[in-house]
């Protein structure tokens, strides 16, 4: 989510004041302590029988968990961006969308948060009320920016009829835009040190209560008050923006929270107590709720850092019992580029929790802007290097778009490289971002990626099997994989990005003696030359500055629907 504080009160018409108050980290820098082992030779248009590839990454004893062939390789799409229009055709559009989508490859779509929100153009993350989806007159309108409720249903039917499993971005942090105050005991607290009190103990006017009038009792008759809290950041009585912790009953922040300014429990708006039971039951019913009426396939839990580990691992454990649906997926978003930090937390989940690689893009940025220079080192000290069954791999979400608080640029010409680390491999569980698939129209236009969809029919086709890497120099890498039963075409992947100067070369890789004979050449279109696997099952591959491409047998199943032809034009879906 955005880390933007917009004032929690009603919307009147006039003018509200947005401040920071929570400025998480860009990244914390993770040096490599060491390089990637090496494997002993490297081989250029060498007539040398032996390739032996890179030795594997290291990994910890608790990671080594069994990998389990996949029948057909899982993409999710994050089916939006920021500055979508708020013109609640959202649903609509996606619902057309969805055959052009399967035939890619996507399986999943990362949905954003659909429940009413401040007001009808808001993309849902200072969310008013769970239950409207889309249903109730409320807050302005009876559709979200996204649509209405039976635009949704509409979606998520059509959905299960393509395979594709929706992901609902659940927002546990807080809520937002009630309904009347209520005075409330308060301390405020240093926004910097969340620990610590900066003044004596006094009442403000807080914007806790919440009636849901128009809704009225349907679906729950539950309605949130102070007790359901335990801070704010406006005092209406006075005015005055600050970080309000509540201390009526004893309360205080969650312990069991990151520790970002001391204490990570308060980001922003009315934050929710989990020490309440009332709030835990609520959310509990809540859950079981949304994914009966959509058919969910799993949560993507927003701004986990910052809610009760403790509530969130007991919630998502609610929610996989046999009684409502024990195969469902969660992901956390935990905004932190120190892997070690991100490992500590899925410790205290349950182990089918995954984070989104946020180490992992930070690596990528670098790399596109030359500001790191080993390609080698990409994955080093990363969520899918250390926990590959835990890692959601992406390369730019919502909150890293051009104009947003996490606004991290990659460069464009290395998208194509980024995408296929995360896609083309075999290790984390890949996330493509609606603005690289479809471009991005307002605020800040973009172009969508060209090789995106070729990209993920590669990955759709062709990516399965063990897979050895062939990482031997800092400006030019590559990695096989060697198919299935099921699947035996195999593929191999080269890439080049540097600087310095740099020898165009070729890089012998083994793809095995069953493809003696064939002919590859590059689905992707970047390289002309074709290449000749030898009697040995050998490829020299051609690897040129600051190009990539991925090779497959050119009569290999599939390989006609390449160029891939795909619609990018999301709005032009539904006018």
């Amino acid at each position: 989510m955005r880390n933007q504080v917009t004032a929690s009160r009603p919307s009147t018409g006039q003018p509200i004041e947005v401040r920071i108050i929570t400025t998480e980290p860009r990244a914390t820098e993770v040096r490599a302590k060491e390089a990637l082992p090496r494997s002993k030779s490297f081989h250029q248009l060498s007539s040398r029988v032996e390739v032996r590839p890179t030795e594997s990454l290291p990994r910890t004893k608790s990671h080594q968990l069994p990998r389990q062939e996949r029948s057909q390789n899982p993409v999710q799409l994050q089916a939006f961006e920021w500055n979508l229009p708020a013109d609640h055709k959202h649903w609509r559009r996606l619902r057309r969308a969805l055959p052009a989508l399967r035939s890619v490859g996507v399986n999943s779509l990362w949905l954003p948060p659909g429940s009413k929100a401040k007001d009808p153009e808001s993309n849902g993350y200072d969310i008013y009320d769970a239950w409207d989806l889309g249903e109730f007159d409320q807050k302005g309108s009876v559709p979200t920016k996204w649509g209405t409720k039976g635009d949704l249903v509409s979606l998520a039917a059509d959905a299960e009829h393509h395979g594709i499993g929706l992901v609902w971005d659940a927002i546990h942090n807080h809520r937002a835009y009630a309904d009347g105050t209520e005075m409330v005991k308060v301390v405020e607290v240093d926004p910097r040190d969340r620990r610590r009190d900066t003044t004596d103990v006094y009442e403000i006017e807080s914007w806790t209560k919440f009636d849901y009038k128009a809704r009225g009792g349907k679906y729950s008759k539950f309605r949130y008050n102070k007790s359901h809290f335990n801070g704010t950041d406006w005092n209406q009585q006075n005015k005055k923006r600050a970080i309000y912790r509540f201390v009526e009953d004893g309360k205080n922040w969650h312990q069991d929270v990151g520790d970002l300014q001391g204490n990570a429990d308060y980001l922003m708006l009315e934050n929710l107590d989990y020490t309440n039971p009332e709030v835990v039951k609520e959310q509990h019913q809540w859950g079981k709720w949304i994914v009966d009426e959509l058919g969910l396939k799993g949560f993507r839990v927003d701004a986990v850092q910052h809610i009760s580990w403790n509530f969130i691992s007991k919630w998502a454990e609610h929610l996989r019992k046999p009684a409502i649906r024990n195969d469902l997926i969660f992901i956390g978003e935990f905004w932190h580029g120190d892997v070690r930090v991100l490992n500590n937390w899925l410790e205290h989940m349950p182990a089918f929790f995954s984070l989104y690689d946020v180490p992992l893009m930070y690596h990528i940025e670098r790399l596109s802007w030359h500001r790191d220079t080993d390609l080698r080192q990409v994955f080093k000290d990363t969520l899918v290097e250390q926990r590959p069954n835990n890692a959601v791999t992406f390369i730019r979400n919502h909150d890293t778009q051009k104009g947003q608080q996490m606004d991290t640029p990659i460069c464009k010409e290395f998208m194509p490289f980024a995408y296929s680390m995360i896609l083309l491999r075999r290790d984390g569980h890949p996330c493509v971002f609606f603005g690289d698939l479809y471009g991005i129209e307002l605020t800040h236009p973009e172009a969508p990626i060209q090789d995106l969809p070729n990209l993920l029919l590669a990955r759709k086709l062709y990516a399965y099997g063990e897979q050895q890497d062939y990482f031997e120099r800092p400006d030019c890498i590559g990695w096989v994989r060697q198919g299935t039963e099921e699947r035996p075409a195999g593929m191999a992947v080269v890439m080049s990005w540097t600087q310095a100067e740099h020898t165009d070369t070729r890089l012998s890789m083994l793809v095995g003696a069953d493809h003696a004979g064939e002919v590859w050449t590059d689905v992707l279109g970047m390289e002309s030359a074709a290449v000749t696997i030898d009697e040995n099952g050998v490829g020299s591959f051609y690897c040129p500055k600051n190009k990539m491409a991925c090779f497959v047998n050119a009569d290999a199943k599939g390989r006609k629907k390449f160029p891939v032809k795909f619609d990018s034009d999301f709005h032009g879906l539904i006018e």
